[in-house]
């Protein structure tokens, strides 16, 4: 019986020593804690004990600072965390999210050289979050500097950036043709992020971009959506539309994708998922003539795009005409045989162009997310 069950758990792809390599990680990281005189966080234990009684690979970090912490009580620092990762080489961890912390330069540095690590001792994490943290001008940049090599996923939700700091960000995102995934939620980016982010994604391998709830306006839209725009309206009439994926198979471009992804050969644009909900996009007042550019850059992305496939507008004011367009441009989608798209539009709109918009695309899976303490 012994064996029976070893042999399943070889089958998962689990080594048969995860508790001993997990019960030596957890004494490591208490003792590098006891050093730097800071507190175990109570998350790492919890969720290393877990594992350890479950017998299963960890392969997620969340270091998070307790609620109900008094402030007698030493800090939690992330520093021995990833010197535990060091010391022990554990290669099995992929994702690493970071809660509600005022990142110190050192934490940084070390978090930067680990994300930089090669050789026989490699970064093991390929995702990132760090989420309503907090760090400096000198932080931002090194953190920067250290995103080209290894990560797939990065999410800086609620973590506020002005101009200068945001850009330390995308300096370190030109020409990535690792990451997959960006999420710059509740970040407060305004329109002039947009038209960096723009230029970002058209020269990386970013194929989901999350931006619900900024400040990009119609202005930040545009200069987000115009080469995108350009390049899919490129694609499109180049191609006839028999050429175009069945919507009923596996999608072969979001195959060509990955396999670009993996081989690192070409940049995008290659979004494939896009969110911009509640970002200040009306059609009142001085912006009127803005916003009938973002229609058309919108509708021409729907028309010509193979990659995209989903797509959250909603609470975004864009009104009747420019909802209209948006059911015209799905339905030449249709025309053209492209693979269906989610959309989420305003529902402060007709009814009647609600109905059909969501009759053309499939119902949208998106939920609105609401900040809270992360659960393992």
């Amino acid at each position: 019986m012994p064996r029976e069950k070893e042999g399943k758990r070889k089958t998962k792809g689990a080594p048969l020593r995860i508790v001993p390599t997990l019960q030596k990680f957890l004494k490591t990281y208490e003792k590098h804690c006891a050093q730097a005189q800071t507190s175990v966080c109570p998350a790492i234990k919890r969720d290393l004990k877990t594992s350890i009684n479950h017998e299963r690979i960890l392969r997620k970090f969340i270091l998070v600072r307790p609620d109900d912490s008094p402030p007698s009580i030493l800090p939690i620092s992330l520093e021995p965390l990833l010197m535990t990762v060091q010391d022990e080489c554990y290669m099995l961890g992929r994702e690493i999210c970071i809660w509600g912390f005022q990142l110190s330069n050192p934490e940084i540095a070390r978090l930067a050289l680990l994300l930089e690590s090669k050789g026989c001792n490699p970064c093991p994490f390929t995702t990132l979050k760090l989420i309503d943290c907090k760090m400096d001008p000198w932080s931002l940049g090194r953190l920067g500097r250290a995103l080209q090599f290894k990560l797939h996923f990065l999410v800086l939700d609620y973590c506020k950036f002005g101009n200068e700091e945001i850009e330390s960000i995308f300096s370190g995102l030109e020409n990535n043709q690792r990451l997959q995934g960006l999420s710059l939620r509740y970040c407060g980016l305004g329109p002039q992020s947009g038209l960096r982010l723009g230029s970002v994604i058209r020269q990386s391998a970013i194929c989901e971009l999350h931006l619900d709830v900024n400040h990009l306006q119609c202005s930040g839209a545009l200069g987000l959506l115009r080469p995108l725009a350009e390049y899919a309206e490129m694609q499109g009439k180049d191609q006839p539309a028999t050429s175009s994926p069945d919507p009923r198979n596996p999608p072969q471009v979001l195959q060509g994708i990955k396999k670009k992804i993996k081989d690192l050969t070409e940049a995008g644009p290659w979004l494939v998922k896009l969110y911009l909900a509640d970002n200040g996009r009306d059609g009142k007042g001085k912006g009127e003539n803005d916003l009938l550019e973002f229609t058309q850059i919108v509708t021409s992305l729907i028309k010509y795009s193979a990659h995209l496939r989903e797509t959250d507008l909603g609470n975004n004011v864009l009104g009747e005409m420019a909802a209209a367009d948006i059911l015209e441009a799905l339905r030449a989608r249709k025309t053209g045989k492209l693979p269906v798209l989610k959309i989420t539009v305003t529902p402060k709109i007709s009814s009647d162009t609600l109905r059909s918009i969501w009759k053309k695309s499939k119902k949208s899976s998106i939920t609105r997310t609401k900040k809270k303490k992360p659960c393992s």
